[in-house]
């Protein structure tokens, strides 16, 4: 007898019991060999008082099975309360998320019938590290991070889930005509690892018109790799377009653990009514059978579900008069795929599965040593709160502030060069930032300089909120010109 896997199963909150439900009764017909650990996350867990919604020994779980079946939750409102999927995404450091979206015409309404594409979105930074301030009165601001190691790792797994699912292109999708150094290195480092697969062909995309095409014609996409947001909002997008957002799943992929997940909410308004669709949960656990080495059993339960769909039994959410055959709930459609197990499609593209090959290596390698990189501090932006008056008078009063091996270059106000040679109808908030470099050719700016810079723009009644040193690193700038300047 096959040994089983362990598996971490959380049944969620709304729907999420019915539909997990009708998943492993799927799985179990089908002979998944499984040994599921039942762990309780999500809203009862945050109302009990814990604010991440996930018990210490449900992490011990986690932490043991490293793989997470994981049904929809829900987060209640207000409170302080942190989304559930982002902490385990980051916890665990599941920096993969991969969404296949395929249209299912002519049994599913779409625009779009020849779709099969897969999204592969960054999980774990940009602007979802979390970290913002109210810096002033009229001001906030997200800090975008992005890293090198995090974009390796993401572009990567992009070319090697194509390379191991017989993929032919990867698209990136940036916005760095505008975000130049973060944007530009996801893009930078793109192209690096393209150079090594040139076998698969490979393209970039700003994200705007990436996305219009995107929607228009997904067609011309096979695998779409971005960073955290874009892959965020565009994962959805291509997903609806199929015909449901409903029907996909999601996997979210880390060097040691990997949760497997529906992409929708937890639709408490229907709730305990058997009318939601469990099929995005049940791709979420194809794909988890596929990454636990039971390819064979996901090959039968993703044929079963193909052919459900083929034969008309369909849930609520897709069912079209003219095009569905019998409306199911969600036991009977659980029961359907049951029925179908050992049959195949007939007119929807059968789903194969390699039963032995090789799998995606997730070992990260470093392919920049940074520590021989040199660095040195040229510059510091220091931010003001400030309101009395135009950028003219702020500047001719940061000018006595010079001296110490530091001058003012330039004022920016939300990102706009305002100060010298600003114009007049730049509108401008209580937010500046006020370059100061050093003028010291080839020297690299001391601590002290920037404590002495500080003090004497407070001896002058100017409140300092921020400051960003200014590097440059091996000699070229780690910092973007002001607009304008």
């Amino acid at each position: 007898m096959e040994q089983k896997t362990p598996v971490t199963v959380a049944a969620g909150d709304g729907i999420g019991p019915e539909i997990m439900d009708a998943t492993l009764r799927i799985l179990d017909a089908a002979g998944a060999r499984l040994d599921i650990e039942k762990i309780d996350i999500g809203e009862r867990v945050y109302l009990s008082g814990n604010t991440a919604g996930i018990a210490p020994e449900a992490w011990d779980s986690l932490r043991r099975t490293k793989v997470f079946l994981k049904a929809p939750i829900t987060t209640p409102q207000g409170g302080g309360f942190k989304s559930l999927n982002v902490t385990v995404r980051k916890t665990l450091g599941l920096f993969a998320n991969v969404r296949p979206c395929v249209s299912y015409h002519p049994f599913v309404e779409t625009k779009h019938p020849v779709m099969d594409l897969v999204i592969v979105r960054e999980n774990e930074e940009d602007l979802y590290a979390g970290i913002e301030h109210r810096q002033t009165r009229e001001v906030y601001q997200c800090l975008k991070l992005i890293t090198r190691p995090g974009c390796e790792k993401i572009v990567r797994y992009a070319f090697e889930y194509a390379r191991l699912n017989n993929r032919k292109k990867v698209t990136c999708f940036t916005k760095d005509n505008i975000m130049k150094m973060t944007d530009g290195l996801f893009h930078k480092v793109f192209d690096e690892i393209a150079a090594e697969y040139p076998q698969i062909k490979n393209e970039h995309w700003i994200v705007d018109i990436g996305a219009a095409k995107l929607a228009d014609t997904p067609e011309k996409f096979d695998v779409v790799v971005m960073p955290n947001l874009y892959g965020d909002i565009l994962s959805d997008v291509a997903a609806q377009i199929t015909g449901s957002v409903g029907l996909a799943g999601s996997a979210n992929i880390g060097e040691h653990v990997a949760m497997f997940e529906a992409i929708h909410g937890s639709a408490p308004d229907i709730a305990g009514h058997n009318i939601a669709n469990p099929s995005g949960l049940l791709h979420g656990a194809v794909m988890m059978l596929v990454h636990i080495g039971q390819p064979d059993i996901a090959q039968i339960v993703h044929n079963a579900w193909l052919r459900t769909i083929e034969d008309g039994v369909h849930t609520a959410d897709i069912f079209k008069e003219g095009l569905s055959r019998e409306l199911a709930g969600t036991d009977a459609f659980g029961d359907a795929v049951i029925e179908r197990l050992g049959q195949r499609p007939e007119t929807l593209n059968t789903a194969e599965y390699p039963h032995e090959g090789e799998k995606i290596s997730l070992a990260y390698a470093r392919s920049v040593d940074s520590s021989q990189i040199r660095k040195a501090t040229v510059g510091v932006d220091v931010f003001l709160e400030w309101t009395g008056g135009s950028p003219d008078a702020l500047g001719k009063r940061l000018e006595s502030a010079n001296g110490g091996g530091v001058k003012l270059q330039m004022i920016t106000n939300r990102g706009v060069k305002v100060y010298p040679g600003g114009m007049p109808e730049t509108f401008c908030t209580d937010h500046w930032r006020c370059r100061f470099m050093t003028d010291r050719e080839g020297a690299s700016m001391e601590t002290a300089e920037i404590v002495g810079l500080l003090e004497r723009i407070d001896g002058l009644g100017l409140e300092s909120i921020k400051t960003e040193n200014l590097c440059t690193f091996d000699g070229e700038p780690g910092y973007s010109l002001g607009q304008g300047q």
